[in-house]
C-alpha cells in the first residue's frame, strides 16, 4: 500500500521547445489515490505536463513538485521502439532496474512482482513472445506491466488506451483504478471521452494553457484559456 500525504503539483510552469512554448504559466495540482485524465487536442500541452512530472523536459521556468517520488510512465506506444530484441518477460523485468540496476541481481520478490504484473495485464501466454510480434494493445499491456513492477506511487500514461480493442482498454482501465486505490497519483493524457469520464478530476488544456478543470462530482473551477491555473485548495 502507497502511503502519501502530499499532492503532486506543478506551479507557475513554462515550457518551450526552443521558439515554441509547449505550456505556459500552469499550475495544477495532483492528489493521491485519484485519477487524474489530461485531455486537449493534439498540441495542447499533455504529454508535456507528464514529461514534465517525469523529469523528462525542464521547465523554462516555474516549479515541479514531486517530492522524491517513485515515478512510473508509460510512454505512448509510438515513442516506443518495438522492433527490440527482447521478450515480454523482459521487457516486464526492466521495472526492476530502478531498485536493483541494471546489471543487479533479481531477488525474489523482483520476480515474484514481475510475474504478478505479468497476470493482472492478462500477458502469461506471451511472456515469451517479443515485443514486436505482438499487437498494439499487447505491447501497451506490456508497457504497463512493467510500471506496475516499478510500483510507483506517481503514475503517468500517455495515451494508455488510444486505438485498442475493447479487451485491452478493460484490462488497462482495470489496472488504473487498482493503480489509484493502492494511493497512487495517477495521470493520464487521453483523447478518449470515456476515459475522462472515469477519470477523478479531468483537465482540459489548449495551445498549453488550462482552458478548465472539473472533478467528476462538481465543477470547480471556471475561466479561460488566458487563467492558466487550477484554483487553490482544490
Amino acid at each position: 500500500m502507497v502511503v502519501v500525504s502530499e499532492s503532486v503539483s506543478v506551479r507557475s510552469l513554462t515550457v518551450r521547445y526552443g521558439n515554441t512554448v509547449a505550456l505556459h504559466d500552469v499550475s495544477a495540482s495532483f492528489e493521491p489515490g485519484t485519477v487524474t485524465a489530461l485531455v486537449g487536442h493534439n498540441g495542447s500541452g499533455k504529454s508535456t505536463v507528464l514529461q514534465s512530472l517525469a523529469g523528462i523536459v525542464e521547465p523554462a521556468s516555474g516549479a515541479v513538485d514531486i517530492r522524491h517520488r517513485r515515478i512510473s510512465y508509460v510512454p505512448q506506444r509510438s515513442d516506443v521502439n518495438d522492433r527490440m530484441a527482447v521478450t515480454v518477460g523482459e521487457v516486464v523485468a526492466m521495472g526492476t532496474w530502478p531498485r536493483r540496476g541494471i546489471l543487479g541481481r533479481a531477488s525474489a520478490a523482483d520476480r515474484r512482482a514481475v510475474d504478478e504484473a505479468i497476470d493482472r495485464l492478462k500477458l502469461t501466454d506471451l511472456r515469451s513472445r517479443r515485443l514486436a510480434e505482438l499487437s498494439g494493445g499487447q505491447r501497451q499491456r506490456a508497457l504497463l506491466a512493467q510500471a506496475l513492477v516499478e510500483h510507483g506511487d506517481l503514475v503517468l500514461l500517455d495515451e494508455p488506451t488510444t486505438g485498442l480493442d475493447a479487451e485491452a482498454r478493460e484490462i488497462i482501465n482495470s489496472v488504473v483504478d487498482d493503480e489509484a486505490a493502492r494511493g497512487a497519483v495517477v495521470v493520464m493524457a487521453t483523447h478518449d471521452a470515456d476515459d475522462a469520464d472515469r477519470a477523478d478530476v479531468t483537465i482540459t488544456l489548449g495551445r498549453g494553457e488550462i482552458l478548465s478543470s472539473t472533478r467528476r462530482d462538481r465543477r470547480f473551477v471556471g475561466g479561460g484559456a488566458h487563467d492558466g491555473r487550477l484554483a487553490s485548495g482544490q
